[in-house]
């Protein structure tokens, strides 16, 4: 008999980890995640995890409690090792939103690997496997020495667009730089749609500017999607210039929604109708604009497929996906633009 898996939570996605274990039809285990009075991270174990499987579900991000990224970080550390201390047979790091991962690589000299980084501290920490969701980079995960699970927010951002009469020849599915082709494609397959790449430069960091697009939106909506939405500024751009060569609407859509900065704003102020994310980063800030799909299933699905050792790359080998309580996953032409002000990302 399979013993079933425990569940604990840090503090930046709380409400994310809760959900994962109703629909487990379990609970999130009893520890204590707190501060000390001179800040540094407080954590106990209150129940028994010897022998168990134990899953630690934490995005490495902001908390809604106001919590920094580094602290959501070193939160998981420390809940991994005291779990390991504590005897547990196998620790898996659930991580719904993988921070750090932008920092990938050197892109001048004497810069950090920050991502290859916090995979070492992970390890270091006792954790035996890696449950995420949309990695940055997918080569992210030969950073590690352990299995790792990247799963995809496809399957349950499509079923919304379906249920949305957002499909076939109606739509044409944009991927925002050339770098995001193949995650486009895997949309456009499931919807049936036709498909487009927005071709930019960036000119300095964390400064875009849209050059052409490659693809037909004349008189289509156009569907951007993206793995995150960190301050808008391309996506804002992007709708600007599908707009201005024929889209008829323009819906955007991202599995980690951070918005940073000014993002809601920019993005109420937009061309865009809709920006669809997941609950990888918690909800902070509400927006007519912005809708939240839970991911919850996937990952609960994830979990007792992992526990039970059968396959999870089964979830989503279907085109046609449904999230529910089952163990499926959760119900050429190329136009010139004009030159286009530079859009801070």
């Amino acid at each position: 008999m399979i013993q079933p898996p425990l569940v604990f939570s840090g503090t930046s996605n709380r409400k994310l980890a809760e959900e994962i274990a109703r629909r487990m039809q379990t609970r999130v285990g009893n520890a204590l995640v707190d501060r000390f009075k001179n800040d540094e991270c407080r954590i106990e174990i209150r129940e028994n995890v010897r022998g168990a499987e134990v899953f630690v579900v934490q995005s490495t991000c902001r908390s809604p409690q106001g919590a920094t990224v580094n602290d959501s970080v070193m939160e998981l550390l420390l809940i991994v090792d005291a779990l390991k201390r504590a005897s547990a047979n196998r620790v898996t790091a659930v991580i719904p939103y993988y921070g750090y991962a932008k920092q990938d690589k050197k892109t001048k000299g004497r810069e950090p690997i920050s991502a290859k980084l916090v995979a070492n501290m992970l390890q270091t920490a006792g954790a035996d496997r890696i449950v995420t969701l949309d990695l940055h980079a997918a080569q992210i995960q030969g950073f590690f020495d352990i299995p790792v699970d990247n799963l995809m927010a496809a399957p349950t951002l499509c079923n919304y667009l379906k249920q949305e009469k957002l499909e076939g020849d109606k739509i044409v599915v944009v991927s925002p730089d050339a770098g995001g082709v193949p995650r486009a494609e895997t949309f456009a397959k499931r919807l049936k749609a036709s498909l487009a790449v927005i071709i930019k430069r960036r000119p300095e960091p964390d400064v875009s500017e849209v050059t052409h697009i490659v693809g037909d939106v004349q008189g289509k909506i156009a569907v951007v999607v993206d793995d995150m939405i960190s301050t808008g500024g391309t996506l804002v751009k992007a709708a600007e210039a599908l707009r201005r060569y024929g889209a008829t609407d323009v819906y955007t859509l991202a599995t980690h929604g951070i918005f940073a900065g000014d993002a809601i704003a920019q993005f109420e102020k937009s061309e865009i109708n809709r920006v669809i994310v997941t609950d990888t980063i918690p909800r902070t800030i509400d927006s007519p604009k912005i809708e939240h799909l839970s991911i919850a299933q996937i990952l609960a699905d994830a979990i007792k497929r992992i526990t039970s050792n059968r396959s999870v790359s089964e979830l989503f080998n279907s085109d046609d996906s449904d999230p529910g309580p089952s163990d499926r996953p959760p119900p050429a032409a190329e136009t010139e633009l004009p030159p286009v002000a530079a859009a801070a990302v």
